[in-house]
């Protein structure tokens, strides 16, 4: 389970918004045949590793990821292609989320009399899927948030500077991170102010992630670089805009969410996420200002706080990482544990995942 489990991740920047799945085939005490899903709308993993195997998957053992899919997609039911070749035994390491799964594939396995596990490296399994869960059980995407900040948990200088706080290493280990993330989201203030691409500009990358702006007043003007073409590219507006803005962006192939306003005048990003879901986002990566980086920590959707801290200092009179509501007590102040530290070039990454954490 272990191997496929590696083979899983192979394809951790080119399935979304499919899970990464990953299949071992062992006969004998022997590895017959493997196989992993590499492209979203293509052959899954369990097919890959039957035509691997070929005449060696009869009365062979599968070892997947994921249960086996029961339903008809972009691509036949990979639990009849287990059946039709013979396969006797199938371990799987989690029950498939997906409501047009959710067992099924399961019950269909033992209804044909083949001998079916459960539970194996079922925590690895999750960890790796763990948008694709996210989307089908919570019924949002997996956020993380990505800053960098000094030692004094500043972002840029008081005249707003901020190139280059970290170097040009942590800067690479974005775009890796981008390259696996299914989209990257940010703020209208962000593409006002920065004029970014949010895009992969790494070697060797195929598929770029699809872009989102939360832009509430609509004054992204149509030229912003964040909308050039390439991929798929979505502006989640206020309700209430103007009818015009959502069809001037709509005309140069990008789509339009719209998402109720709070209180305050801004996006409700319960909202918000449950749209990006519905259209199929299984992962965020917020790159983003302070505002809207502590709009997303005090409303508790930070499944996972990404921070590179680059080893100087800019002073209180720099900006801040994050916008928080002022606190009346510590114990009142959001909690995080230490997920892992890595040293990347001469700064440092820090992923931390929230104190009190969810399936």
């Amino acid at each position: 389970m272990r191997r496929a489990l590696e083979l899983a991740a192979r394809g951790i920047a080119s399935t979304h918004p499919n899970p990464h799945v990953g299949c071992v085939l062992v006969q004998g005490g022997e590895v017959v045949g493997e196989g992993w899903h590499q492209r979203a709308g293509e052959a899954h993993a369990e097919v890959h590793a039957l035509a691997a195997a070929g005449h060696a998957a009869r009365g062979a053992t599968a070892y997947v990821t994921l249960e086996p899919c029961s339903h008809f997609g972009r691509t036949p039911p990979c639990a009849d292609a287990l059946i039709a070749a013979g396969v006797i035994r199938v371990v799987a390491a989690m029950r498939d989320p997906n409501p047009q799964v959710a067992g099924h594939g399961l019950e269909r396995l033992r209804a044909a009399g083949v001998i079916v596990e459960t539970g194996v490296c079922e925590r690895e399994a999750r960890e790796l899927n763990r948008g694709f869960v996210m989307r089908h059980v919570h019924g949002r995407p997996w956020v993380t948030l990505k800053l960098a900040a000094s030692l004094d948990g500043r972002t840029a200088l008081a005249n707003g500077t901020s190139q280059w706080i970290t170097g040009a290493e942590a800067r690479a280990d974005v775009h890796h991170l981008r390259a696996e993330a299914g989209a990257v989201l940010t703020s209208s203030a962000t593409v006002l102010a920065d004029d970014p691409r949010l895009t992969v500009r790494l070697p060797g990358v195929w598929r770029q992630p699809e872009r989102i702006v939360l832009d509430r007043t609509g004054r992204v003007p149509d030229t912003a670089a964040v909308w050039a073409p390439g991929t798929r590219r979505i502006a989640v507006l206020g309700e209430g805009m103007a009818l015009e803005r959502g069809t001037a962006l709509q005309a140069q192939g990008v789509e339009v969410l719209h998402a109720p306003l709070q209180a305050d005048g801004l996006l409700a990003l319960d909202d918000v996420l449950k749209l990006l879901a519905g259209v199929n986002i299984n992962s965020a990566f917020v790159e983003c200002g302070p505002r809207l980086a502590g709009a997303f920590i005090a409303a508790g959707r930070v499944d996972e706080l990404l921070l590179y801290v680059a080893p100087r200092l800019l002073g209180a009179d720099a900006r801040a990482l994050a916008v928080l509501p002022p606190l009346q007590a510590l114990a009142a102040s959001p909690g995080w544990r230490f997920h892992d530290v890595t040293r990347i070039g001469e700064d440092l990454r820090v992923v931390l995942r929230p104190a009190a954490i969810h399936d």
